[in-house]
This record gives C-alpha cells, sequence and structure tokens, in this order.
C-alpha cells in the first residue's frame, strides 16, 4: 500500500533561481542532513526541453538541469551508526520549467518512490518569492513488516525536509549574489 508525504516551504527568491537550483542534481548533496554524508556516485544527464528566457537578464540563471530520462546515482548512509551505504538510482520522468520535476527510484530501497518537486511564484506580504511542494509517494518491501516501518520513513522524512527548510534560504541567498555578480 502507498504512503504519502508532503510538505511545503515558501523562500524569498524567484522562481527562475528555485527551479535552477532544483534541476541540478548535483545540489542534492547540499540540501540533505549531513549524518547521511549522500554523495552523487554516477550521473547520466540528458537535456531538458530549452530553457525559457526571461525578459529579466537577472533571471537568466545558466546552470545544469536534468532533463526527462535523466539518471542519478546516489550512495547515503540510512543509519548514522552503521557504515554500509545505500544506493539508490533515480529517473527524472517529468519536466517543467519553473513549474515541476518529478523523479522515482529505478533501483533502491523501496518498491515504490515517485517525487514531485513543485516549484511556483508566490507573493507573500509585498515580497516575491516561491512556494516549494514536495509530494512523495512511497511503498516499502515485506509485507507487513514494510507497513509498519512506513512510520520510520515518514519520521525520518520528516527529519530530512526540517534540515532541507533551514538550508535552503541559506543555500540560494548565495546563488542569488552569485547570478548577481555574474549578471
Amino acid at each position: 500500500m502507498a504512503q504519502r508525504f508532503q510538505t511545503r516551504q515558501w523562500v524569498p527568491f524567484p522562481v527562475e533561481l528555485v527551479f535552477a537550483f532544483f534541476a541540478n542534481p548535483a545540489n542534492l548533496p547540499h540540501i540533505m542532513p549531513p549524518n547521511l554524508k549522500t554523495r552523487i556516485e554516477d550521473a547520466r544527464i540528458l537535456p531538458p526541453p530549452p530553457r525559457p528566457v526571461s525578459p529579466d537578464p537577472a533571471r537568466r540563471f545558466l546552470s545544469v538541469a536534468a532533463g526527462v530520462g535523466s539518471e542519478v546515482l546516489i550512495s547515503f548512509l540510512p543509519i548514522p551508526w552503521v557504515p554500509k551505504r545505500a544506493s539508490w538510482m533515480a529517473r527524472i520522468t517529468e519536466f517543467v520549467w519553473n513549474s515541476h520535476l518529478c523523479d522515482e527510484q529505478m533501483r533502491g530501497p523501496f518498491t515504490r518512490f515517485r517525487h514531485r518537486h513543485g516549484i511556483e511564484p508566490e507573493t507573500r506580504d509585498g515580497q516575491e518569492g516561491t512556494l516549494v511542494t514536495d509530494e512523495i509517494e512511497f511503498a516499502l518491501p515485506y509485507g507487513v513488516a514494510g507497513r509498519l516501518g512506513c512510520h520510520l520513513v515518514k519520521r525520518k522524512l520528516a527529519l530530512s525536509f526540517a534540515y532541507r527548510h533551514k538550508r535552503l534560504p541559506e543555500i540560494l541567498s548565495v546563488a542569488a549574489r552569485q547570478a548577481a555578480r555574474r549578471g
């Protein structure tokens, strides 16, 4: 039976910057909790559709973006005190500039794992920003035992996203300053 996990975060940065950040798989280790020691082991990046050109040059971010069919192999330590790395192969299955992208597990610890990253412009209190939504659907192997483990997975996801919610504004602030210097 599939389980669901959802989270939302508003950040005070333009949608073009936020989407460019999430479309680049190299950024994943920077938003994962350090105790997981996440690293990218291999990647096969396919080009996305043509990038829309913003009329504002300050919003023309040049970065790598993984289009549909791209595959990324990561490894991480699922249990901090156990030095056995788990590997995970994900494939990008949907990609719409400045809107959303989806990745799905091809190989890894789940029987099913689909992650939709939603990115949409949203103004709050007169400040332009971006609402980032994450919708995860997953299922674990091992029948009843797997269903019992779903609570642990949701807890682990909640902790990982709490870390990401803290780090994302910090990282995007640096990315925005770098982009402004290049512009």
